[in-house]
């Protein structure tokens, strides 16, 4: 099989971050930072970028298909804690999933009718997940090549936005500082979007197959990690000097289609809003197959029922469950309860594999101080994150509690009456260890 060079891998890095999400929590970012939301996706982008750090370092040593949860067990061993976190991976998957198709629905629902019309936004959040969990269990889902594409053509009609916005902005005063919110505001907005920067982890899912990987993960890495940076950056620039604050407010959940108003018109609105539905809905097809192969990997550890693993057609009879479950987010919780406990959920997960990589640091001839600021800034966000919304909105962190509750509680009893537990999930890793 052809081994995957520098382009291939980083692409799969930009595909991985830029699906759903920028689509989905823009308006969220600039309701809470204002003028500073450009400033709340750099934070954002810089806490990924010195996790992306212990991802090349832990990949190179340890290329397994399992990513994240090879990782975690090579550090911590398959206990209960390194199975919590593993079914805490799978569910932020789902939560993922369930954040992409309520931002499909509402895009689809602003198309279509110019707002959000909650039984159609409902609807198109079900009906897309249902179409997509079944093209995945029928095989039918998007080749690898056919995905890139899909990719370069989302980028490049952000890229175009970006371009066209610079040009015809004239409210750039908006992003001065006086339009600022406070520091912890401008944290947390940024904390809140943490989530659309993390599928560049999926690039360690894929290191077996990487050419001269010494030199091409790392590259791959910061590179995909600085790119999209960049140009989430830039769309928030150019969409607050395009719409007012108080409209950002009040179309926040497809802030981006409103944004292209002033550029094109009713045209710019329909084009971003169809390249948001085109965009949310790849990556939701990309998400549960990801998903379903998260759910089959941790069911060879032993950590969830075999029946994860249990194939249909071309794909997994857990994807039917992650996808069920994806539903009930979607149409449950709003758009920011879903967004804060994915971040939550990532954020904790990059937190440990920033630590997993300082505690095996000889092992991955790691720098000691750059990965355990790494896991110190993603717990610190945890933090903040809980509690800012703790004081300013408690409703919306019931997702996140009851996801910690369902995973710890499910964990627990499945260890004791579930089936012996692997060492580690790589036949490879085992036998070379």
């Amino acid at each position: 099989m052809k081994k995957l060079g520098f382009l291939e891998t980083f692409s799969i890095g930009v595909g991985g971050m830029v699906g759903g999400g920028i689509f989905a929590v823009l308006g969220l970012t600039i309701d809470l930072a204002k003028g500073a939301a450009p400033i709340a996706f750099l934070i954002a982008g810089l806490i990924a970028l010195i996790t992306a750090y212990s991802y090349a370092k832990l990949s190179i040593k340890f290329p397994s298909e399992g990513g994240s949860i090879e990782f975690i067990v090579q550090a911590f061993g398959n206990n209960t804690f390194s199975s919590i976190i593993n079914n805490l991976l799978l569910i932020s998957y789902v939560i993922m999933l369930s954040l992409y198709a309520s931002a499909f629905g509402n895009y689809a629902s602003a198309l279509f009718f110019g707002k959000k019309v909650i039984w159609f936004y409902k609807l198109s959040a079900i009906g897309i997940i249902s179409i997509f969990v079944l093209i995945n269990l029928m095989g039918a889902f998007l080749t690898g090549k056919a995905e890139d594409i899909l990719v370069y053509i989302k980028i490049a009609i952000l890229i175009g936005f970006i371009i066209i916005g610079f040009y015809t902005a004239n409210h750039f005063d908006r992003l001065s500082p006086k339009y600022w919110e406070n520091f912890i505001k401008i944290v947390t907005g940024g904390l809140i979007i943490f989530l659309a920067y993390e599928g560049f982890e999926l690039i360690a899912n894929a290191a077996k197959d990487v050419e001269n990987p010494q030199t091409t993960l790392p590259k791959a890495f910061f590179a995909s990690v600085i790119f999209v940076m960049l140009l989430y950056v830039s769309i928030a620039i150019v969409t607050i000097a395009n719409v007012d604050f108080q409209t950002a407010k009040q179309a926040k959940d497809y802030v981006l289609a409103i944004a292209a108003k002033p550029l094109l018109g009713n045209t710019g609105f329909a084009i971003i809003a169809i390249a948001a539905m085109l965009s949310t809905a790849s990556a939701i097809n990309a998400t549960i197959y990801g998903a379903g192969r998260a759910g089959y990997l941790i069911a060879k550890l032993g950590e969830i029922p075999k029946d994860f693993a249990k194939k249909i057609k071309n794909g997994y009879e857990g994807m039917i469950i992650l996808g069920l479950l994806a539903i009930i987010f979607a149409i449950s919780f709003n758009i920011e309860n879903i967004s804060i406990a994915g971040s939550f959920g990532f954020l904790v997960i990059f937190g440990l594999v920033n630590l997993a990589n300082f505690k095996l640091r000889k092992i991955t001839n790691s720098n000691a101080f750059i990965s355990l600021l790494g896991s110190i800034l993603c717990f610190l966000s945890v933090i903040i994150l809980i509690g800012y919304n703790l004081i300013h909105n408690p409703s919306s962190l019931q997702s996140s509690i009851w996801v910690i509750v369902i995973v710890t509680v499910f964990t627990v009893i499945y260890k004791k009456l579930g089936e012996k537990m692997k060492k580690t999930l790589d036949e490879e890793l085992r036998l070379k260890n």
